[in-house]
């Protein structure tokens, strides 16, 4: 059983960072598509923020109808991942405007909404000890693809968008195959009926909502910094005068991002024996602080901004899987995945309003202080998580170490 246990998160764990290269391959290539397009700066921020409304709908959709419970899984993951593959490699091969790729960035999105989200219930359904550890994984897995594009753009897509778009595509696919490989494991719920009145239970219930509040402190921070990395980073080269490249910029966006693969799995491991409450509003903490501190070491030496930019980039991610893997051991046992589900799409609604507040405050203060106000986030969702461990629900988490 160990054995199946571990060969099924790999499993897992590679669909999703394959499937996951799909959510910035847009972002990675703006550059150029709005130098070939013409596009405006509010076309180009669109081009991520599509993806989170199209993530939030499709999100919404799914809870509403119960999909997440209803399919088995691995299948909607694989037909999720394939659409999403399809509709990025449309924009690649036949789109030369921006309404019409926006477009098809809210199309992916809404199949993304299709994998994360599944992705957590096949592993929920095989880990009851060490689900933490597991869900965090599956948030490191996710975390690294999310941030490929970059590498793809940094190794030879300067200049050629097509190669990190058809690249995100091909992954993406493979990505969706491979999760066909998996079996249902011995703690998966039986598929549940369509219940609308499960989505309303799971509002009313406070050890869920606590964990949820959690969560979308931590979101409010994590894409607007994952989204906007990249530039913060073009933007202070230019200001210490190292005259860093395009490549450079994206490969230090790229090892940001990625590096939070490893703090999640940290957390996750963490979490399972110090418990979810205590690793979360620690992870908060250090990445509240370091959206202030970004402002510090704006246009430093490539030795103080890297170290800085990775050391933000392992935190502020890895507390992100233990916020689920809480929902899963608080809410409705035969609705987990509609929980997980509404728990993402409220999360994601928010980044699109952060996303778009990030520029703007680049308006008023520059990049320097730009990210200041995301901590907000984290001081919220630390608060919100230190109510769940003084309630009885904290006896769930983790075994019970809250």
């Amino acid at each position: 059983m160990v054995s199946r246990k571990r060969r099924v998160l790999v499993v897992v764990a590679v669909a999703e960072l394959l499937a996951m290269s799909l959510w910035f391959s847009a972002t990675a290539a703006a550059p150029e598509l709005a130098a070939e397009w013409g596009l405006t700066d509010t076309e180009t921020a669109w081009l991520t923020i599509a993806v989170q409304l199209g993530f939030v709908v499709g999100a919404l959709l799914s809870s509403v109808f119960t999909l997440s419970d209803a399919v088995l899984p691995r299948y909607l993951f694989a037909g999720s991942a394939i659409a999403g593959a399809i509709f990025t490699a449309a924009i690649a091969g036949f789109v030369s405007t921006g309404p019409p790729a926006i477009a098809l960035r809210f199309l992916t999105g809404v199949a993304l909404a299709g994998v994360y989200p599944p992705g957590m219930k096949i592993l929920a359904g095989w880990f009851e000890g060490g689900r933490g550890f597991a869900i965090g994984v599956l948030v490191g897995a996710l975390t690294v693809g999310s941030a490929l594009p970059h590498l793809l753009r940094a190794v030879g897509g300067v200049g050629q968008p097509t190669v990190v778009l058809f690249g995100a595509a091909g992954l993406a696919s493979v990505g969706g195959i491979l999760v066909l490989f998996v079996e249902p494991g011995p703690h998966q719920a039986p598929a549940a009926p369509f219940d609308p009145s499960a989505l309303g239970r799971i509002l009313r219930d406070p050890p869920t909502m606590l964990a949820n509040g959690g969560y979308f402190g931590h979101m409010w921070e994590l894409y607007a910094v994952w989204t906007w990395i990249p530039a913060y980073l073009t933007a202070s080269f230019a200001a210490n005068g190292t005259g860093a490249s395009a490549e450079l910029a994206s490969l230090v966006a790229f090892g940001t991002i990625a590096v939070g693969g490893g703090g999640a799995v940290v957390a996750g491991y963490g979490a399972d024996r110090v418990g979810r409450t205590s690793v979360t509003s620690v992870s908060m903490a250090v990445s509240g602080f370091a959206c202030l501190g970004a402002g510090f070491v704006f246009g430093q030496s490539l030795w103080i901004l890297v170290p800085f930019v990775l050391v933000w980039g392992f935190a502020i991610v890895a507390d992100s899987a233990q916020f689920s893997a809480a929902v899963s051991e608080v809410a409705e046992g035969s609705y987990v995945g509609t929980a997980l589900t509404l728990q993402t799409a409220i999360g994601f609604l928010l980044t699109t309003i952060s996303i778009q507040l990030v520029p703007v405050l680049v308006d008023l203060v520059g990049w320097r202080w730009a990210f200041a106000p995301l901590a907000v986030g984290p001081a919220v969702g630390i608060a919100s998580m230190l109510r769940l461990r003084r309630s009885d629900a904290a006896s769930r988490l983790a075994g019970g170490r809250g």
